[in-house]
């Protein structure tokens, strides 16, 4: 039999997205047709989306809202706009159980504001996790004026997916073509390190963090990333090139469009396999592109069933526990 034939269904997805009505609306407001350099804005619904999961033997999509977030809004409107997406995907996970989960968005950079949507989101709205951008309008995520934020989030022992955003000067670097091509995985790169280096990740041990996109540029650039923490010159830094490989060894990696040999092989190298997870991007990566992704992982990669079981749910379960309560019901 085939690895494809024997596949482990029931997926968990802990990277696809979700445009509810109120975010679309907010974007058109503000006069944007086109993301991040020119991405297309898809359509989504639930339904199409329940359709794709039934195609791909996905069970379960943990949803957000993809880049930009509420970040193209001006600061005061932002805390509005997060709250009505945060509703939106609790009605969604609501109306479908067990098919969906939801990262929460948070208004920042405004600390007293995230934190009332922390309060609300976890204690109300009983969410699975956050989503943040890597960067708020040029400020990455390792800014001393967000520790409050993490410090919050550790102590309620949260998930926390990243997302890569464009940088802040996107329209000088970018080349003239969409940001997802390049400059996600650079900026998703980014504000890791400086996670790293302003030792935020170490200092928030119960934080969870979901790195993207086979951890993007990390795995290529981890022994660089790594040299510099011995590097006197450079404060603040982690304590040495030891924990910078230990750190990114506690990360968890979703393989949304990195399911090729050549970036899943570089990923293990930094990553165990026990933090590895499925991921789809869906509806910004096409359907086509997800089974393709699928594929691979199944046939291309010679992962064991007991790792491709392990990636495609066994390790989301550890994450998300109703799921394997739900499972074994």
């Amino acid at each position: 039999m085939a690895k494809s034939e024997a596949c482990v269904c029931g997926r968990i997805d802990v990277h696809a997205h979700f445009l509810p009505a109120c975010y679309t609306e907010a974007l058109a407001r503000a006069g944007l047709t086109r993301l991040d350099g020119g991405m297309p804005i898809p359509a989504w619904s639930a339904e199409a989306a329940l359709g794709v999961m039934d195609r791909n033997e996905i069970e379960t999509a943990m949803i957000s809202v993809s880049s930009p977030g509420p970040h193209f809004l001006p600061a005061a409107e932002k805390p509005s706009l997060c709250r009505a997406v945060n509703q939106a995907g609790y009605d969604v996970r609501n109306a479908h159980p067990g098919r969906f989960g939801h990262f929460a968005s948070l208004p920042l950079p405004d600390v007293d504001a995230a934190l009332k949507e922390i309060a609300f989101a976890l204690d109300v709205l009983g969410v699975d996790g956050f989503i943040l951008e890597t960067n708020i309008n040029g400020t990455y995520l390792g800014a001393p004026e967000l520790a409050p934020v993490f410090a919050e989030l550790n102590r309620r022992k949260a998930v926390v997916f990243l997302h890569p955003t464009s940088p802040a000067c996107m329209d000088a670097i970018g080349l003239g073509r969409p940001a997802p091509m390049i400059e996600f995985p650079l900026d998703t790169t980014r504000t890791i390190v400086d996670l790293l280096y302003r030792r935020t990740i170490q200092s928030n041990p119960d934080i969870r963090f979901i790195v993207p996109h086979g951890g993007a540029a990390l795995p290529a650039l981890a022994t660089r990333i790594a040299l510099f923490a011995n590097a006197p010159f450079v404060e603040p830094r982690p304590a040495s090139d030891r924990e910078v490989f230990e750190t990114l060894a506690r990360l968890y990696y979703d393989v949304a469009l990195s399911a090729h040999p050549t970036i899943l092989t570089a990923l293990r190298a930094i990553a165990p396999m026990d933090h590895i997870l499925f991921g789809s991007d869906w509806p910004f990566t096409p359907e086509a592109a997800v089974a393709r992704g699928i594929a691979q992982l199944l046939n291309e990669n010679g992962l064991a069933e007991a790792e491709l079981a392990a990636l495609s749910r066994g390790n989301a379960e550890k994450l998300f526990p109703r799921l394997a309560t739900r499972a074994a019901a």
